[in-house]
């Protein structure tokens, strides 16, 4: 039986995570595989952060992994296949109850042979929908335990948001973001609104600057303090889930999609800043120029084109038409 299925994830992609020293920022993707002997101490993150690794061996190699990059397991007959958010897979002989004690309670067991990370999954419906545009099948019958343990484990997260030393006035917020006043491109904070059963239902923004404005076409005092739902009445939730998940996992996203609200091609880049909030860049893809090509501006688009899923590029029915 297949596993394993193709899926298109409207113009999102993954990016990489957000580490908890450096808020309003980036840092590179999560790291690959780092020898042991070698690999350097990382500081102690926030609880939903915690950096946590485990040492496999594979193909007769000692790798350590960190957690927050393993997507998913599915055994193969003795064997366990590790997928990795860098697109690396370890084979090791171990079995799931073996790897599930070592990895802790952030992964759902969501069939007798495929354990999965709570932090992977983007969406459960017909399928289990990663958040790197794969699928994975599941035991049906097994749904509403499924989305009730990914529900928990997504609470213990969201608890303790209220610990965190946000502002508190919008000229709080105003101060901490002040250097972005000046910028020429969009850029916003927003506060997440979660319902009773943890999932996000809409943001409000607590921090813009006047390029954000111009981008949304509202008035800045309007803007700040409000809901977006108050404010456009045809809230697309990819939005929503793209932010949602930026907000709970500390990832760093990017999506590159029309907004309806505003009659835009957008590119929206996230991540964590506060604890339930994050922070948002945000581009006209009309307005965006592209610098002459060279080796290593190549190099480096390759790279980042690398991690866009098929469906996206149209690569999949090319494929098929071979």
């Amino acid at each position: 039986m297949s596993w394993l299925k193709p899926y298109s994830f409207i113009g999102i992609w993954y990016i990489g995570y957000w580490h908890p020293d450096f808020r309003g920022g980036f840092f590179n993707r999560d790291s690959n595989d780092i020898p042991k002997s070698s690999r350097e101490s990382e500081p102690e993150g926030l609880n939903l952060q915690e950096v946590k690794y485990i040492t496999i061996l594979s193909n007769k190699k000692e790798i350590t992994l960190n957690v927050r990059s393993i997507l998913y397991i599915i055994m193969r007959r003795n064997n366990a296949e590790i997928h990795v958010s860098y697109g690396k897979i370890y084979t090791v002989r171990k079995t799931l109850t073996e790897l599930k004690e070592k990895l802790g309670d952030g992964f759902i067991l969501v069939h007798r042979s495929v354990l999965v990370s709570a932090m992977a999954i983007h969406d459960i419906s017909d399928k289990i929908y990663l958040s790197n545009g794969e699928s994975l099948d599941y035991v049906l019958r097994k749904k509403k335990e499924i989305v009730n343990q990914l529900e928990e484990i997504q609470k213990k997260f969201i608890s303790i948001f209220a610990h965190e030393n946000a502002p508190k006035t919008e000229e709080e917020y105003h101060n901490h973001y002040r250097s972005f006043d000046l910028m020429p491109f969009a850029f916003t904070d927003i506060e997440m609104v979660f319902d009773e059963k943890r999932h996000a239902v809409d943001w409000i923004f607590r921090y813009g600057n006047p390029a954000l404005a111009r981008l949304e076409k509202v008035p800045l005092d309007k803007l700040i303090g409000s809901s977006f739902g108050s404010l456009f009445s045809n809230m697309d939730s990819k939005w929503l889930r793209t932010y949602e998940r930026a907000t709970i996992y500390g990832e760093i996203r990017e999506i590159v999609d029309y907004s309806p609200e505003i009659d835009t091609n957008l590119k929206v880049i996230c991540f964590p800043t506060f604890k339930g909030h994050c922070g948002c860049i945000l581009f006209d893809v009309s307005q965006i120029e592209f610098s002459e090509n060279n080796s290593e501006i190549q190099k480096a688009f390759m790279f980042y084109l690398g991690k866009i899923p098929d469906k996206i590029l149209g690569k999949e029915d090319e494929n098929e038409t071979k």
